[in-house]
C-alpha cells in the first residue's frame, strides 16, 4: 500500500476564503459568524484559553458542536477569527493627518495594545500562534508602520523601532494580564493580592535582601494603588523609548 498523504501544514482562516466559506448543507437556525465570534471572546475572557473547546462553546450557543463546525473547519479557525475580532477594539489614530505628532501617536498606540492585552489575556498566547493577516490586525500593522516612519528613523532601523516599542508593550501587557487574571482567581483585588504576593515572598529568607532593596524602589516611585503603579511605570517607560527614538535619529 502507499503512504498516505500527508495533511498539509494549517495556514490561517484567513486564506483560501475560509473566513467567509460557510458548508453546504442546512444551515443551522439562530447562528451566524459574527455570533460564534462574539461568544467565543465571551468565553475566552472569562475562563481563559486551556479551557475553552468547540463543546463548551456549543453548550453556551445551546447547540450540538458539529452546527459550530458548519461555520469554521477547526478550533483554530475560530481562535484566529476572535483574535482578529478584539484586534478590532483598539481605536487606531489617523498616521495621514496634518497636524500629528508621531510621539503622541506612538503614545496612543501602546496604550491601546496594553489595554487589549489585560482586557483580553488570551490574546497573548495567541498573537505568536497564528499569522494574524485578518483586517483588523492588518490595520493595526499598517498605522504602526506608517506612523513609525515619520519618526525620522532610517528604512532600515523601523524594525527595530517598531520591536523596542510594541514588543515592550506585549511584555508588559502580558505581565498585566497574567496579574489581572491571578488576583481575580483568588478573589482578591489587584491591591490585595499584590500585597498578599509580596508578604509571602518578604517571609523566605533567600529573597530578604532582595525584598528591601525592591520595597525602596516602590516607595520611590509613589502610587497609592497597584494600577497607580502599573500606569506611572508603563507610562515613563513609553516616554523612555520615544527619547531613544529621537536620540537615535539625531545621532544619525
Amino acid at each position: 500500500m502507499g503512504k498516505a498523504a500527508e495533511r498539509p501544514p494549517r495556514t490561517s482562516v484567513w486564506l483560501e476564503g475560509k473566513a467567509h466559506r460557510r458548508r453546504g448543507g442546512g444551515q443551522p437556525s439562530g447562528l451566524d459568524r459574527e455570533r460564534i465570534t462574539e461568544v467565543t471572546v465571551r468565553l475566552l475572557d472569562a475562563e481563559g484559553l486551556a479551557k475553552f473547546s468547540m463543546r463548551r462553546l456549543a453548550g453556551e450557543l445551546n447547540v450540538t458542536a458539529m452546527s459550530v463546525y458548519w461555520y469554521v473547519d477547526t478550533k483554530d479557525d475560530l481562535l484566529e477569527l476572535a483574535l482578529d475580532a478584539v484586534m478590532g477594539e483598539m481605536v487606531l489614530p489617523d498616521p495621514e493627518a496634518a497636524d500629528a505628532d508621531w510621539r503622541d501617536q506612538v503614545r496612543s498606540l501602546a496604550r491601546e495594545y496594553r489595554t487589549l492585552l489585560v482586557r483580553h489575556p488570551w490574546v497573548s498566547a495567541l498573537v505568536g500562534t497564528f499569522l494574524n493577516i485578518g483586517p483588523n490586525n492588518l490595520a493595526f500593522s499598517r498605522v504602526v508602520q506608517r506612523v513609525m516612519r515619520r519618526t525620522g528613523l532610517p528604512a532600515k532601523r523601523l524594525t527595530s523601532g517598531i520591536s523596542a516599542v510594541f514588543q515592550f508593550v506585549y511584555g508588559y501587557g502580558t505581565l498585566e494580564g497574567h496579574l489581572s487574571t491571578r488576583a481575580a482567581a483568588a478573589g482578591m483585588t489587584m491591591d490585595e493580592y499584590f500585597q498578599d504576593a509580596v508578604s509571602t515572598v518578604t517571609e523566605a529568607p533567600q529573597a530578604a535582601d532582595v525584598m528591601r532593596e525592591s520595597r525602596a524602589l516602590m516607595e520611590a516611585r509613589g502610587g497609592e494603588t497597584v494600577q497607580e503603579m502599573l500606569e506611572r511605570d508603563f507610562e515613563f517607560a513609553v516616554e523612555l523609548l520615544i527619547a531613544g527614538i529621537e536620540a537615535m535619529v539625531a545621532r544619525k
